[in-house]
């Protein structure tokens, strides 16, 4: 593997894993009320983009870390829509 391609995947990795805890919280919380379903959509499009653009290049690090990021984003964009929001505990009347 040649020095270019090296880091390519080394980006790919990092970047794509990055999104990896965010998903396991939502998941174990069973909360998303702090994400953005609009930054949510505009990184799935941006990632879709790049996935594209990795077929027109037919360079398969850019296809396929792109792809999973596209469905790690798709996973919390589908916590968003489903999971409830969690409300503050009411504090006892004093």
């Amino acid at each position: 593997m040649d020095l270019e391609s090296f880091v390519g995947l080394f980006a790919a990795v990092v970047t794509t894993a990055a999104s990896i805890p965010q998903v396991v919280k939502c998941w174990r919380t069973r909360s998303s009320g702090d994400l953005s379903l609009r930054m949510l959509v505009i990184q799935m499009t941006g990632l879709s983009a790049w996935a594209v653009y990795g077929v027109l290049k037919g360079d398969l690090i850019i296809i396929t870390s792109n792809s999973v990021g596209v469905a790690l984003f798709a996973t919390l964009a589908v916590f968003k829509l489903t999971f409830k929001e969690k409300t503050a505990q009411a504090q006892p009347a004093q």
